[in-house]
């Protein structure tokens, strides 16, 4: 490395964001880039170690540790601190398709395993990712790369979320012709519908869909498979088809009360939000506007901050968000060791912002909500909810119980629920024929293939809701598999 001691000189500095109370006037990105200079500082951090843990993607305890595109982390981090601009985005490029979209809204499992962090905290791996490809845009850099010779292969991908968008680049880049059916109005899947406009904004998913379109992928928009054009005819028409649908089934809440008005899921919450946003500017009214509204967030993950953080932008008149595990540790605990994702508290945007504007983090602990209350109109009034105790069983389970004297009274006018996706929506692959396992597709990881001949699977309609490097992961990987069994030879990388 370039500066072999940059770990023990340099402070690592929090990534530049907005004000939180400014950023709440508008819908743009809440995080800005570092100055060269400081970018340089932050890459001299990245220390020569041995074994770079950080780019070796793997799942400890089910959770991911480490990259799983095996980003080149410690190369382009040295040529950062170099500044040598284009050879650390030429390093950046070999291994991840979209860094644009990892550099935002991935949570960074690299700097969970980065060896600094033993000691110190992490590199900021992912504000340096981000500043490579941003800056490659700048300067045009990034260009449309024709490929020269078409293999006459047409391939057909189900999805244009971050895994159909890899494994269409894949392909498209070997030759092959390449279509890609989204049944939104846009391309994009999640990250133009799923995530807010303020963690990742649309003009930088729309800029890679045009890209990708100059390079000879065809996007067909307000397409259902099923509806608007049938498996047969995509398997008449295409050499081999793969299914890059997500995991958007949706996990309901069965509790007393659930039927009540101005209840409603956590994605259709966003994307009706979002839509609204690029369409009009929220002109045409079609979304859940939580204006003077007392909202109340059920689940503790990322979609259920994501729904805090739109509704805080609406003008709600206040923000709860339940979680039923205990409060986090501020520090890595005995059975959270490095190289594990490191699972400590922290303070997201949203919480930032609810504490900015209310005075409190909106997040609400080991809490379980009991029944849900309608007024005479049927419009949801208040939740009922007790807290809980986790507490480990003989066998090593940890439980969830009650906690008597504990019960409490929420206003609330509307309700998110964000508690998970049960898997991939099921009409599609019944048409497919294709086999499911705990409402995902059956196709061995590494390997992609259905029970069908010529049709695959990849991210997350096949391993379930994960990360989007998962998704790139496997949609690099199933193109790898395509390609061979339509060429005869693996020739992707």
């Amino acid at each position: 490395m370039g500066k072999a001691t940059g770990f023990m000189e340099y402070p690592r500095e929090k990534p530049n964001e907005r004000n939180p109370l400014t950023r709440l006037s508008d819908w743009r990105e809440y995080s800005t880039s570092f100055s060269d200079g400081k970018l340089r500082t932050q890459g001299a951090r990245c220390m020569d170690c041995a074994t770079p843990f950080c780019h070796v993607g793997m799942e400890l305890d089910r959770v991911t540790t480490g990259c799983p595109i095996n980003n080149l982390i410690p190369e382009w981090n040295d040529l950062v601190y170099r500044g040598r601009w284009k050879e650390a985005l030429e390093r950046l490029m070999k291994t991840n398709n979209f860094p644009e979209f990892t550099g935002r809204v991935c949570p960074a499992p690299c700097e969970g395993s980065c060896t600094v962090a033993i000691n110190d905290p992490a590199v900021a791996i992912k504000s340096i990712e981000r500043s490579i490809i941003d800056k490659g845009f700048e300067n045009g850099w990034i260009t449309p790369r024709i490929p020269e010779n078409r293999t006459g292969k047409k391939i057909a991908i189900i999805g244009s979320g971050p895994a159909g968008l890899a494994s269409a680049d894949q392909l498209n880049q070997a030759g092959h012709s390449v279509t890609v059916y989204e049944r939104s109005d846009r391309a994009g899947g999640l990250l133009t519908y799923g995530i807010p406009n303020m963690k990742l904004e649309k003009d930088v998913v729309a800029r890679r869909i045009a890209l990708l379109n100059q390079e000879g992928i065809d996007f067909v928009l307000n397409t259902e498979v099923g509806k608007d054009i049938t498996k047969e005819e995509l398997q008449d028409q295409y050499d081999a088809v793969i299914l890059c649908t997500g995991a958007q089934k949706q996990r309901e809440l069965d509790i007393e009360g659930r039927e009540a008005k101005g209840i409603h899921l956590a994605m259709d919450y966003l994307t009706t939000s979002t839509k609204s946003l690029l369409d009009s500017n929220f002109e045409d009214g079609k979304f859940l506007n939580t204006k003077g509204k007392d909202v109340i967030v059920i689940g503790g993950g990322d979609t259920g901050a994501d729904c805090v953080a739109t509704a805080l932008r609406q003008g709600c008149n206040s923000v709860v968000q339940f979680g039923k595990h205990p409060i986090l540790p501020n520090a890595r605990t005995s059975d959270n060791m490095w190289p594990a994702y490191p699972n400590v508290f922290s303070l997201e945007y949203a919480y930032e912002e609810a504490e900015a504007k209310f005075g409190s983090d909106p997040r609400q602990y080991s809490i379980q909500t009991k029944k849900i209350v309608a007024d005479e109109q049927g419009n949801v009034k208040e939740l009922h909810t007790i807290q809980m105790e986790k507490i480990k069983g003989e066998d090593g389970i940890y439980l969830f119980k009650e906690i008597p004297g504990t019960e409490k009274v929420w206003p609330a006018q509307f309700v998110f629920i964000a508690i998970g996706f049960e898997g991939t929506e099921q009409p599609l692959l019944t048409q497919f024929g294709v086999d499911t396992v705990n409402h995902k597709i059956d196709a061995v990881y590494g390997e992609y293939r259905t029970n069908v001949e010529g049709v695959f699977a990849a991210g997350d309609a096949r391993r379930g809701q994960s990360l989007i490097v998962w998704a790139i992961n496997e949609g690099r990987e199933v193109a790898r598999e395509v390609n061979s069994y339509l060429m005869g030879a693996a020739v992707l990388a």
